[in-house]
């Protein structure tokens, strides 16, 4: 069994999408045919900010990643947020999620990022225990204001 690590491609779309339909249903999102549809046109747009791999195991898609840039001025630098990371069930214990995210760092350092940045749900225990032995668990809280001025 050998993990192959690869930009998105449209011939992906099929089985990308089921990988993202896992993925919200995974924390729980309410997610439509059409909003999965714009996330596809952002990751075959090549002047969208949104890139993505997707991993392979004997030919079939297990994982995705989604990332993109973002400006770090008090770094006065750029970083990458690791967006979306999901592992087929059936493939999980198989080191696919640790081979998406090193594929979104080998990303970062070839683009001169100063550092590969994501969130997770604090009950997702299992990828928190991969993501303790990769990276550094920050301090920072997170929050989330509606744009018409509601919490979320």
């Amino acid at each position: 069994m050998s993990i192959k690590i690869r930009a998105v491609a449209a011939s992906d779309r099929k089985s990308w999408g089921a990988l993202y339909k896992g993925y919200a249903a995974f924390y729980g999102v309410a997610q439509t045919d059409d909003m999965r549809d714009r996330v596809w046109e952002w990751l075959m747009d090549t002047d969208h900010e949104v890139n993505g791999f997707v991993a392979e195991v004997d030919g079939a898609l297990v994982g995705l990643a989604h990332y993109r840039p973002f400006a770090r001025p008090l770094a006065a630098g750029t970083g990458g947020f690791l967006d979306d990371l999901f592992v087929n069930p059936d493939a999980r214990g198989l080191k696919v999620g640790e081979a998406l995210i090193s594929a979104v760092q080998a990303e970062g350092r070839n683009r001169g990022w100063g550092v590969v940045r994501w969130i997770t749900a604090d009950d997702n225990y299992r990828a928190r225990g991969l993501y303790d032995q990769l990276a550094t668990r920050t301090g920072w809280v997170t929050y989330d204001l509606d744009v018409d001025g509601e919490t979320v």
